[in-house]
């Protein structure tokens, strides 16, 4: 019955989507920039300024129009973009100009930092020039460097974790300010067939808050949907070389632990590897070796008075690699693969014997493909995990994909023999287009997750142990609307995978309208909108409902912000609930309406001192809580950025108060794009721990680092904290090309 009614949803949302989607399509006539080819007798010395004599020859481009404030208009600045190239290197130069340079905004210098508090210079390119992947870029004036990997879909589409091996020289001046970029092409993945790329620039002025854009500058468009880039042209003999990248590390640690009264000291050293080889232009075989994370940074400490467990993000560069691909109908919340399930447990890091991986484009394949065998440690038992993915494109903004895990204890003492090999397969499909009714955007989502039984002795049936749902998105300006259905089954629990709740029927609908002012000095835009949540136990019984009113999120020309939101709530606990997870206080069974109301103010980003006051009171269980929200930012001097962040329940039960208090500190020093200094300050009162984590990076040339990294950790006993535990590591990795 349950898959009868799925099967029927799904067929009328993919009807009702052919439907809608009578498409009013206008020939586009794409924007296009022809690229330079140097010769041997030009001169290119790389320092940000643009004053080689062969950047004369090259033709730029420069009709930017803005996007915001006024969608459209002419620019207040002029911004031209050159691109040349020889057989190994892609080279971009980018003249900005600024009346008034001295206000140019540039606080950051890290190597990966968010540059959404300064000036910057972003742009794109699709090597393959299908319109649905793309490399990303990010500059800033002080030579600070971003980068990623862009999928058109649903969610979150920009993955910032890729790292590339590119160099950016920046310069200012009294005019404005420049740059010069030189990306090797052993970087990126294309068909050297093909001498058209698409491509896209935005160039962000920050005191003004102005975004401008090359192709696409309407507010559905932009720089991150590849369908609205313009076509790099005139590209030829360009060469990945052999396409084989070496990396070997070299680490050491000190390890302190407490045992009873004593800290007990050990030293440790490993050695590991990673080679990466391209097999075609598209695809890249990658294998490691005693694969060590010592420098991913730790998680941000969070407080759950949620019946349910949290999700916590991968920070590990093996597994962050190739998420895109990964990424699994990801507007509608399930996860059959979460790569947090290998080599980590409860918080420990199990060590990682080597990995195999596969990833790429093959055709209208994205693929991608990885084995993972973990060591023992303790308790913990060897594991051998396979994840596969494919995605196939449809037409130009659709896909359908397959997803495969397998995970596999051997001799396993935590799992009997008949838990020891569980399996995992899903599909997905994604349908869309950019030109609903001329110019809109319209999707649909559907996907389908089943897992075998754990046991044969599990009773369960195919629809128990299953996750499926349908979702369509209209995600325009200024109106903008969706409508999700899904179910996840009672015995639904993917060994691979993450769910923070099961057995349960979730309808979800909203809407929202967002003018913008165009005319106004003062008001930039208004947000408005209705989230409805209704969610249900598989026998269609009331759990969870929400109705939630954005009653204005006003954002003023200066990027200041103000909202205000309004919530009822209802909640059905079938079973008491121990809030704070030491039987103190426990909210029996029964029905919990409430209505709270949360104000949220904050400062805009690129002001010297900026910060964020989040507040929401109201009803909670049997009684009512407060939060205060509290982050400043202080941004002295450029490359120094600290932030200090501090929340606070306040919670008044029938069954008993409580209070909760945490508290986070980050301070980045950076001295140049390539060497900085970070430190992680992290305590709160419901461990009564306090953490420090301090990592140093060096980059000695693009691929080439060196970090060091201390971390401690205190815990309150008897009104002292006393050490738990500390590490030092030193790391050390090294890539050659060939």
């Amino acid at each position: 019955m349950y898959g009868k009614r799925f099967l029927c949803l799904l067929l009328k949302g993919i009807m009702l989507f052919l439907l809608v989607n009578r498409v009013y399509s206008q020939d586009l006539v794409l924007k296009e920039l022809e690229a330079y080819q140097l010769n041997g007798s030009d001169e290119l010395i790389l320092d940000g300024r643009i004053d080689e004599s062969f950047w004369s020859n090259v033709k730029p481009t420069n009709d930017f129009l803005m996007q915001v404030p006024v969608e459209g208009e002419v620019p207040s600045e002029k911004t031209e973009v050159r691109i040349a190239y020889d057989q190994a290197n892609l080279y971009i130069g980018i003249h900005m100009s600024d009346a008034n340079a001295n206000q140019i905004k540039a606080y950051q210098k890290k190597r990966d930092a968010s540059l959404g508090t300064d000036d910057r210079f972003l742009w794109i390119m699709d090597t393959f020039l299908d319109g649905r992947n793309a490399y990303y870029f990010a500059i800033n004036p002080a030579g600070a460097m971003q980068d990623g990997l862009l999928t058109i879909g649903q969610g979150s589409s920009l993955d910032l974790n890729w790292d590339g091996i590119w160099r950016a020289w920046t310069f200012v001046n009294a005019s404005g300010w420049s740059a010069e970029i030189r990306i090797p092409f052993r970087t990126l993945n294309f068909d050297p067939g093909k001498d058209r790329w698409g491509i896209n620039f935005q160039r962000t002025i920050r005191r003004k808050n102005e975004e401008l854009v090359w192709s696409g500058y309407k507010r559905s468009q932009g720089l991150l949907r590849p369908q609205n880039a313009g076509v790099l042209t005139g590209l030829s003999n360009i060469s990945q070389g052999l396409g084989l990248e070496v990396v070997p590390y070299a680490a050491g640690r000190r390890n302190t632990a407490r045992e009873e009264e004593s800290l007990n000291t050990d030293y440790s050293g490993d050695l590991g590897l990673d080679i990466n080889y391209n097999i075609n232009p598209g695809l890249k075989a990658s294998f490691t070796y005693n694969t060590d994370f010592a420098e991913a940074e730790v998680d941000t400490r969070q407080i759950n008075l949620t019946r349910f467990p949290l999700l916590f993000p991968e920070k590990r560069d093996f597994f962050l690699e190739g998420s895109s691909i990964y990424s699994f109908a990801a507007a509608s919340g399930v996860r059959p693969f979460f790569s947090r399930q290998i080599g980590l447990k409860d918080g420990r890091a199990i060590p990682i014997n080597y990995g195999l991986r596969l990833l790429g484009n093959v055709g209208e394949n994205d693929i991608a493909l990885q084995h993972v065998r973990t060591g023992k440690l303790d308790e913990v038992q060897p594991e051998d995990f396979t994840v596969a993915r494919i995605r196939r494109n449809i037409g130009s903004e659709s896909r359908i994909g397959l997803i495969y895990t397998r995970r596999v204890t051997k001799n396993g003492d935590e799992l009997p023999e008949m838990l020891q090999d569980r399996h995992t397969i899903g599909t997905d499909l994604e349908l869309g287009t950019s030109k609903f009714m001329g110019d809109k955007n319209l999707q649909f989502q559907a996907f389908l997750v089943y897992h075998n039984p754990e046991s044969p002795l599990n009773e369960s049936s195919f629809w128990d142990r299953t996750s499926r749902g349908v979702r369509i998105n209209f995600p325009n300006q200024p109106w903008s609307g969706h409508a999700s259905y899904r179910e996840f089954g009672t015995d639904y629990n993917p060994a691979v995978g993450f769910q923070s709740r099961v057995g349960f029927r979730r309808f979800q609908p909203s809407i929202g309208y967002n003018p913008l002012f165009e005319k106004s000095a003062v008001i930039r835009d208004i947000d408005f909108g209705l989230r409805f949540e209704h969610l249900m136990d598989m026998d269609w019984q009331l759990l969870t409902q929400e109705i939630r009113f954005t009653l204005f999120d006003l954002t003023f020309e200066s990027a200041d912000r103000i909202g205000l939101e309004l919530s009822r709530k209802f909640e059905k606990l079938t079973e008491d609930f121990d809030i704070l997870r030491d039987s103190s206080i426990i909210i029996p069974s029964g029905d919990y309406p409430t209505w709270d109301i949360s104000l949220e103010l904050a400062t805009a980003s690129y002001r010297t001192i900026s910060g964020r006051i989040d507040l929401e009171t109201g009803g909670f269980w049997s009684g009512t809580q407060t939060q205060i929200g509290l982050e400043v930012t202080g941004r002295p001097i450029p490359g120094l950025n600290m932030t200090g962040t501090y929340s606070h329940t306040d919670v008044s039960l029938d069954e008993g108060d409580f209070k909760t208090n945490l508290f986070r500190f980050n301070l980045s020093l950076d001295l140049t794009p390539f060497v900085s200094f970070a430190t992680f300050l992290q305590w709160d009162d419901l461990r009564d721990q306090i953490g420090i984590n301090n990592r140093f990076r060096w980059i000695i040339a693009p691929g080439n680092e060196i970090f060091l990294v201390y971390n401690r950790n205190w815990l309150d006993q008897q009104n002292r904290f006393m050490t738990q535990n500390s590490t030092a590591i030193v790391k050390a990795t090294y890539t050659h090309r060939f």
